[in-house]
C-alpha cells in the first residue's frame, strides 16, 4: 500500500516550539527582511518613485516648523531667552541618532525604519516596543501639530475680522469643545495620502518651499527690531531650564525619521536615504537656530508666556500691517499640513512593516492596486488621528511625543553598535563617524532628555507600555511570522544573504 505524503509545509504558526523568553530575543534574518521589502497583505508592492529631492523634503516636511510655529509660546518660558540653545542641545542630541538613522537606513533600506532595525539587531521583543513607541511617537506628533492649526487659523480670519470661537478651535482642557481646524488638517492629509505616494511628496515639496521662505521673512523682519538686551539675563531659569526645554522641543527634529521609512519607495534607497537624512538636518537646525534667535531678539522672554502663534504677533507688532499677518498665518498653515502630511505618511508605513510581522492585524498591510498605497491603513490611522488632534491639548501631546522619539532613537543608537560587532562583513554606503563614541553618546543624549521629561509623561509613558504589552502578547506573539519559523528554515534564511541586495528601480 503506497502512503501518500504531504509534501507542503504545514500553515504558519509558532511551529519553532519557542518559549516567551526565545520569542522575544529571536532576530529577524536581515536576508529575509530586505527580501519582504516592496511586497504587502495581496501581493501588491509599494511604487518607487522618490528621489535624494522627495526624499530630503519628506525629511525636511516632517520636521520643520512644529518647534517655531506651534510650541515656541510654551518652551520660551522653560528655557529663557536660552531657547536658542534648547534648540541646538536638541539638535545635536537628533544629529547623534541621525548619523546612526542614516548608516542603518542604507543598509536595511526598508519600510520600519526603527522597527525593521530592532528587529534585525536586539530581537521581537525590543522590535514591538520601539515600534508601538513610534505608534506613540507618529500617530501623537501629527495630532499634536495639528493641534497648532487652530491658531494659525485665527491669525489668518482675523484679516477679514473674522474669528473662529474657542469652542471650535480648542480642545477640551484649552477652554474649548473640539479643534475643527486640526482635525480638517488631519483629515485633508488622510485624503491626499489615499491618492497616491508620488502625488504627495510633489505636493509636499512645494509646500515645503513656502515653509523655508516665509521662515526666512520672518527673521528678515524681525531683525530689524533685533534688541541684544533681550538675551539678559541669558539663563533666567539655569541649565535645568535649558534640558527641560530641549526635552520638550526634540520632538521637533523627528523628520529624518520619516525619512527613512521611505525605504521601499525610495528608487536608490542605499545611497539616497542617507543624504536626504544628513541633508535635512542641516537645514532644519540652521533655520530652528536662526528664528529662535531673532524672535527672541525681537522681544523679551517673558513676553512670549501664554502666546499663541507668537511668529505672527512678532510680524504685526512690528510692521503694524495686517496683509503681512494675513501672508504669515496662511504660510503657516500650510507649513502645519506639511508636518502632518508627511508624519503621517511615516506613520502608515511603520503599521505596513509590522503588519508584514504580524505583529499587527493585516489590515494595516493592504495595499490598493490601484493608487499603490495603504488605503485601509491610512484611513484607519487618520480617523484616530484626527480625533485626537481635536480633543487633546498640544502640552500633553507634545511631551508624550518626544520620550517615545527619544526611545526609538536610543535604540538605533545601540542597533548600530550591534550590527557593527556581529556583521562587520556587511556592506555600509555610509558609516557613522568617530564610532563607537558617536552612537554611544547619541544613546546617552536620548536618555538624558527622557529623564528631564516630567513625571506626567512617565506616567502616560508606562500606560502605554502596558497597553503595548497586552497586544503583544494577546495578538502579535501569536502571529508573528519569523517565531512561527522552523529552526531549520530560520537558520537557512539567517545565512541566505550576507548583505542587502542593491534595489532597483525598474517599477519607478
Amino acid at each position: 500500500m503506497t502512503v501518500p505524503v504531504n509534501t507542503q509545509k504545514p500553515p504558519a504558526t509558532r511551529s519553532a516550539g519557542l518559549g516567551p523568553g526565545a520569542q522575544l530575543l529571536r532576530r529577524k534574518p536581515l536576508g529575509q527582511m530586505v527580501g519582504e521589502a516592496g511586497s504587502s497583505e495581496g501581493g501588491t508592492p509599494l511604487v518607487r518613485s522618490f528621489g535624494v529631492l522627495q526624499l530630503t523634503m519628506i525629511s525636511v516636511g516632517a520636521t520643520l516648523g512644529t518647534g517655531i510655529l506651534v510650541i515656541l509660546g510654551e518652551s520660551v518660558p522653560l528655557a529663557g531667552p536660552a531657547i536658542w540653545i534648547s534648540f541646538v542641545v536638541a539638535g545635536i542630541a537628533a544629529l547623534l541618532s541621525a548619523v546612526s538613522y542614516a548608516e542603518m537606513a542604507g543598509l536595511v533600506p526598508v519600510a520600519g525604519s526603527s522597527y525593521s532595525y530592532s528587529y534585525a539587531t536586539m530581537g521581537e521583543g525590543m522590535a514591538w516596543i520601539c515600534g508601538w513607541c513610534l505608534v506613540l511617537e507618529y500617530a501623537v506628533s501629527v495630532a499634536a501639530v495639528a493641534v497648532g492649526a487652530g491658531q494659525y487659523v485665527n491669525e489668518t480670519l482675523a484679516a477679514f475680522g473674522q474669528v473662529l470661537p474657542d469652542a471650535l478651535s480648542q480642545p477640551p482642557g484649552d477652554g474649548g469643545v473640539v479643534n475643527i481646524p486640526a482635525m480638517v488638517i488631519v483629515l485633508l492629509a488622510m485624503v491626499l495620502l489615499v491618492r497616491g505616494a508620488r502625488e504627495s511628496a510633489w505636493i509636499n515639496t512645494a509646500i515645503v518651499v513656502i515653509k523655508v521662505g516665509i521662515l526666512l521673512f520672518f527673521c528678515a523682519v524681525a531683525f530689524t527690531a533685533f534688541n541684544a538686551g533681550n538675551f539678559e539675563p541669558l539663563l533666567p531659569m539655569g541649565a535645568a531650564g535649558v534640558s527641560a526645554a530641549a526635552s520638550s522641543v526634540f520632538f521637533s527634529y523627528i523628520g529624518f525619521d520619516a525619512a527613512s521609512t521611505a525605504g521601499e519607495e525610495a528608487r536608490n534607497p542605499k545611497r539616497d536615504l542617507p543624504r536626504a537624512i544628513m541633508l535635512s538636518m542641516l537645514i532644519v537646525t540652521t533655520i530652528y537656530v536662526l528664528v529662535a534667535v531673532a524672535a527672541i531678539g525681537a522681544r523679551p522672554w517673558g513676553w512670549f508666556d501664554g502666546t499663541e502663534a507668537a511668529l505672527v504677533q512678532i510680524l504685526h507688532e512690528i510692521t503694524g500691517q495686517p496683509w503681512i499677518a494675513l501672508v504669515f498665518s496662511a504660510g503657516a498653515v500650510l507649513a502645519i499640513a506639511s508636518i502632518v502630511l508627511t508624519v503621517l505618511y511615516g506613520q502608515t508605513r511603520i503599521l505596513l512593516s509590522m503588519s508584514r510581522d504580524g505583529m499587527v492585524p493585516k489590515v494595516f498591510g493592504r495595499v490598493s492596486r490601484r493608487t499603490g498605497t495603504p488605503v485601509a491603513g491610512t484611513l484607519l490611522v487618520g480617523t484616530a488621528v484626527a480625533l485626537a488632534a481635536g480633543l487633546v491639548p498640544l502640552g500633553a501631546l507634545a511631551d508624550a511625543t518626544s520620550i517615545g522619539t527619544l526611545f526609538a532613537f536610543a535604540l538605533v543608537n545601540a542597533a548600530v553598535i550591534y550590527l557593527r560587532r556581529s556583521r562587520p562583513d556587511l556592506e555600509r554606503n555610509f558609516k557613522v563617524p568617530l564610532y563607537p563614541i558617536t552612537p554611544i553618546l547619541g544613546a546617552a543624549m536620548c536618555a538624558y532628555l527622557m529623564v528631564n521629561l516630567g513625571a506626567d509623561t512617565w506616567i502616560t509613558f508606562g500606560v502605554w507600555m502596558l497597553v503595548g504589552a497586552a497586544i503583544y502578547f494577546g495578538y502579535g506573539r501569536r502571529n508573528s511570522k519569523v517565531a512561527a519559523l522552523s529552526e531549520q528554515d530560520y537558520r537557512e534564511m539567517t545565512t541566505r544573504a550576507t548583505s542587502p541586495e542593491p534595489v532597483k528601480a525598474d517599477n519607478a
